[in-house]
């Protein structure tokens, strides 16, 4: 998938982007689908693991050098043990704040600084890199829809695809169409290799989120 170098939450995050109407769909569920595309690399990077359903760390010292990843990393290390439900939601809006400063310092974002009722600062995000994301995007409906086999589809590209498509993204496939790619969801699901355990723990947690904010 092209911008190979973006992590499982910041390619969610654009692939969540309208780039027709220059903002981010499902807005109510999105930070809860970054947290667990954020959970999931970590359990691809080997430094988070499942017990009996526990998200545990696997290394006390252990970073990634990425700041939105060491950040989620070091939440769980610091606090007490949780299921994966549990940490798709547990303070998801921090993580959904930093995928957008890394998003924004890599160019891919514009950040505009404004005030509400001339008062409180608040901060909307513009999108820069359009072609870059219409092409993750585009690369991605290929991945959920074919031709090309589950088998060539990386661990990582099914990862986020799998994630994608459970929040029901309406940038990759309308919501109505999602039962016509079920089949291929779960292959992509146990195509994803180490994560598959975890991607069905957070599933319910991403499309309850998704439901709520109406998306779809």
């Amino acid at each position: 998938m092209p911008n190979g170098s973006l992590s499982l939450p910041a390619r969610l995050y654009l692939l969540a982007w309208d780039t027709a109407r220059q903002e981010a769909t499902d807005a109510a569920g999105l930070d809860r689908l970054v947290r667990a595309g954020a959970l999931t690399e970590l359990v691809r990077r080997g430094l988070l693991t499942d017990e009996d359903g526990i998200a545990t760390p696997v290394d006390l010292d252990a970073l990634t050098g990425d700041a939105v990843l060491d950040g989620v990393l070091e939440l769980v290390r610091e606090s007490r043990p949780h299921r994966w439900r549990a940490w798709v939601t547990l303070r998801a809006r921090v993580t959904l704040d930093a995928v957008r400063e890394q998003l924004t310092a890599e160019g891919y974002l514009r950040a505009e600084k404004s005030r509400v009722l001339g008062v409180f600062p608040t901060v909307e995000y513009a999108l820069e890199r359009v072609a870059d994301v219409r092409a993750l995007q585009e690369e991605a409906r290929r991945v959920l829809q074919g031709p090309v086999p589950v088998a060539e589809v990386s661990d990582r590209d099914a990862a986020v695809v799998a994630l994608a498509a459970a929040a029901e993204l309406r940038t990759l496939v309308p919501g109505k169409d999602l039962a016509g790619h079920r089949q291929r969801l779960e292959e992509l699901t146990e195509r994803s290799g180490a994560a598959s355990p975890v991607l069905r723990r957070v599933f319910p947690e991403v499309l309850m989120a998704v439901s709520a904010s109406g998306g779809g």
